[in-house]
């Protein structure tokens, strides 16, 4: 096999923005046959499906239909977080192998079940969190866990967006939901990345955290408001080792910001620390419209048109995979690693669920400010799933 037959589930936004250039302009085209696209959403799914060729005899409201009328070998579901669990799982019981963006799902219940139907079928499953691709956080990765730093003992990361990424007023709209900020928060759009990359650095495991929302900008936007939404969101996580770290995450940073997101982070260990300067990525231009920031990093438009770059790598990396397998050329190593809870992120979900939830009962301390309750992660993940199947997760 040369080619992964893929169907595509959800073709909105953060297809527009990242996974368009990786199914037709990237390295990785060339193991890539779209077979077919499955959106309820009219516009999305006709715009998708008439500018990459696909014949209309390939294009579904539903991806059960989908499922039941074309053969595939893959499958990548791009719906909104919390209606992850349901499409993966039919694509899996099907014999798909199945690449998800992050995070893995919404809530605990959901990646466990992801998880363990993968298992159950003997099929592949790839979480894209795309950071860990970014050169930077490997490096960190491979650093730390070597012994070079000690024991990680307190963190600061932080990822904060300008305010046209949730704002409904911005046009055109950043994203394609006017109503995505109350939909969404801070901690199931950017905390996640960090919380994910943050795990993968220190390879610990996390047992609480505690959340801290504020909104002031958000509901003072006019001529509609968002009223549900936070505008930042600090979230304390506390590891089995004694280690913290505040995650702080937002997006109400002005429009006139350099970058479309600043973020870094300062790692304080036992024989020293190490910052990770993500808002660095070293390109900065100067035209009439401004001082901007670019992050070739991340997304590289080469003269050729091809599109680089980690954001492109991660899922790329995920499919070469899933052809390796299809081909009997994936060793059991790397099979068993790409199994493993904290490469599927059920840790990552465990810290989303539990800083939602933190916030959900919280208190309202100021005008815009909630401080959150603090959440027992370990008597979280027994409550929703069970203490045997929390302590098979080590919790």
């Amino acid at each position: 096999m040369k080619k992964l037959r893929v169907g595509v589930i959800g073709v909105g936004s953060v297809v527009r923005e990242i996974y368009q250039h990786l199914y037709f302009h990237s390295d990785f085209t060339d193991m890539l046959d779209i077979a077919a696209v499955a959106d309820p959403n009219d516009q999305f799914r006709t715009w998708f499906c008439d500018t990459f060729k696909v014949p209309q005899n390939r294009r579904f409201t539903s991806h059960k239909e989908m499922l039941e009328k074309v053969e595939l070998d893959a499958a990548q579901v791009n719906t909104p977080d919390h209606i992850h669990a349901g499409p993966t799982i039919d694509c899996l019981n099907a014999g798909l192998d199945v690449v998800v963006p992050k995070p893995t799902a919404a809530k605990l219940k959901d990646a466990h079940a992801m998880i363990e139907t993968a298992r159950k079928t003997g099929r592949l499953l790839g979480i894209d969190f795309h950071k860990r691709e970014d050169p930077r956080i490997k490096e960190a990765e491979a650093r730390y866990q070597s012994g070079r730093y000690g024991q990680f003992q307190v963190g600061v990361w932080y990822m904060v967006d300008k305010l046209m990424v949730a704002d409904p007023n911005h046009k055109p709209m950043f994203f394609a939901s006017p109503d995505f900020a109350e939909r969404n928060t801070p901690i199931s759009f950017l905390t996640v990345h960090m919380a994910d990359a943050l795990i993968k650095v220190v390879n610990l495991t996390p047992i609480e955290v505690k959340a801290v929302g504020y909104a002031h900008a958000l509901p003072a936007l006019q001529p509609r408001p968002v009223i549900k939404g936070y505008d930042l969101v600090d979230t304390e996580v506390r590891f089995a080792n004694g280690a913290h770290a505040h995650i702080i995450t937002g997006w109400h940073l002005p429009n006139t910001a350099h970058a479309t997101t600043v973020q870094s982070s300062r790692m304080i260990c036992a024989k020293g620390l190490f910052d990770l300067g993500l808002d660095n990525p070293g390109f900065y231009e100067i035209h009439p419209d401004g001082i901007f920031q670019v992050n070739p990093l991340f997304r590289n438009f080469e003269k050729d048109g091809t599109v680089t770059g980690y954001g492109i790598t991660s899922p790329g990396r995920l499919y070469q995979k899933f052809l390796a397998y299809r081909n009997g050329k994936l060793d059991a190593k790397t099979q068993e690693r790409m199994m493993t809870p904290g490469e599927l992120g059920f840790y990552t979900t465990l810290v989303l669920e539990g800083a939602e939830t933190s916030l959900q009962q919280g208190e309202k301390v100021a005008d815009g400010v909630t401080v959150g309750k603090a959440m027992d992660l370990r008597k979280l993940a027994a409550d929703q799933l069970g203490k045997k199947v929390a302590a098979a997760y080590g919790l």
